[in-house]
């Protein structure tokens, strides 16, 4: 199919290692859609915060407001960019597991360990 020492096949043996890679570190854990964007922003709810979507400088993509128990997110975010957010910011807040569902509780710690598989 492919000549010894073409540029395709060394291509394709880099772009196979790369997946490999991935899949050995668990990065595809997580499939982004509008679904999991709302169990993320129903979390957050459910401990108390309100999440809004504005316009603004975010270096992050998000910005917290501790006393209020506001975050807002860049309103400019694709639903990729959105949940990749979110699942960065949800550690960092602090949210009171006795608040949420047994749903959330579940996600909630997966978030915290790391191992977001749906």
């Amino acid at each position: 199919m492919w000549k010894k020492g073409t540029a395709n096949r060394s291509r394709f043996v880099i772009f196979v290692a790369y997946c490999v890679n991935r899949l050995r570190r668990g990065d595809n854990k997580m499939k982004i859609n509008n679904a999991q964007l709302q169990k993320l922003e129903r979390l957050l709810a459910e401990g108390g915060y309100v999440v809004r979507y504005e316009r603004g400088n975010f270096q992050s993509g998000y910005c917290i407001l501790e006393q209020k128990r506001v975050v807002v997110l860049n309103k400019f975010l694709q639903a990729e960019g959105r949940v990749q957010t979110l699942l960065d910011l949800i550690p960092v807040v602090k949210i009171n597991l006795d608040d949420l569902t047994d749903e959330s509780q579940k996600l909630h710690q997966k978030i915290m360990k790391g191992v977001i598989a749906e």
